[in-house]
């Protein structure tokens, strides 16, 4: 299937199969300050345009479809809102960081594949350098009902000192280590099923190692489901990763690698993450989840 990309020049590139639009990548937002601004997917559809991301949640107004959000770099959020400050719990602070398009250095569609790449200034509020980085995003579609998103980054630390990546778990609230890749589903997705490899679950899931993560859920008006599957690549720092996942009070995945142990990155030096991001029309059951989990693994290779 022929994938076309249009261009909302300083905004956004929307990547379209056929007639349906498969997601929005808006890499300049205008965001609030609070919210940490970043760029965002969002809305994802699956290829026969079921709407499988949320925005802008009341509960959590920064979370934002799919987006590469950080809670803890050094003394910078990344993440929006408060920060978790342990013996206080959530405290807004001055710190809530800015992701910042720079440069766009690739867009093509060719085909079956669309890739979005480019560069970005991470800022502290105050606006110091705290972080460069280089992004791609490439889409393929895998078959009449599923297409695969790969996300990569390379972060460079050039903020003149060492920068400790963790979470609010790594601050000392427990079994709270979000940050990374972040999913926020469909609100009729909550309640619906987390599928890991060693099967089918909920949030009792949450804090596991896994190569990969996906969830099950079923959308309102029509009934329909549709399942998102996450898969870490084996090359990424701490895989595999522990998981981040929530059912019962919202829908939500991210592989965490930052869950339960601090990274320190020294000055100069860069930080590597690739994931695949499956996105299928249906319900294919544990054996068929897993096989989307390969399908994921494929597009990694």
């Amino acid at each position: 299937m022929t994938l076309q990309a249009t261009h909302l020049l300083d905004r956004e590139v929307t990547v379209a199969a056929g007639d349906v639009d498969l997601f929005t990548y808006v890499y300049r937002p205008d965001t609030p300050v609070l919210e940490s601004p970043k760029p965002y997917l969002h809305p994802i559809r699956t290829v026969g345009g079921r709407l499988v991301s949320l925005f802008r949640p009341h509960d959590h107004v920064w979370h934002k479809g799919i987006a590469w959000s950080l809670p803890h770099v050094g003394e910078h959020n990344f993440w929006g809102g408060p920060t978790y400050v342990h013996g206080k719990f959530y405290v807004q602070l001055e710190n809530n960081g800015s992701a910042t398009h720079r440069e766009m250095t690739a867009l093509t569609a060719t085909g079956g594949r669309a890739e979005i790449a480019h560069t970005l200034d991470w800022t502290s509020q105050a606006g110091a350098p705290v972080i460069g980085e280089r992004r791609s995003l490439s889409a393929q579609v895998l078959d009449e009902a599923t297409w695969a998103l790969v996300f990569e980054t390379e972060m460079t630390n050039v903020s003149g000192g060492t920068l400790a990546f963790g979470s609010p778990t790594t601050k000392g609230r427990e079994n709270a280590g979000y940050g990374g890749l972040f999913w926020r589903g469909p609100r009729s997705f909550t309640n619906g099923i987390i599928q890991s490899p060693a099967g089918a679950g909920g949030d009792e899931l949450r804090g596991t190692r896994a190569e990969w993560f996906g969830f099950r859920g079923r959308h309102d008006e029509t009934g329909d489901h549709s399942t998102i599957v996450v898969v870490d690549a084996a090359s990424n720092p701490q895989h595999p990763p522990q998981w981040f996942a929530r059912s019962e009070d919202f829908a939500c995945l991210c592989p965490a690698p930052f869950f339960s142990e601090e990274v320190e990155l020294p000055d100069g030096e860069s930080l590597r993450f690739r994931y695949a991001v499956v996105i299928a029309d249906g319900d294919r059951g544990e054996e068929g989840t897993e096989l989307l989990a390969k399908q994921g693994r494929a597009a990694l290779a």
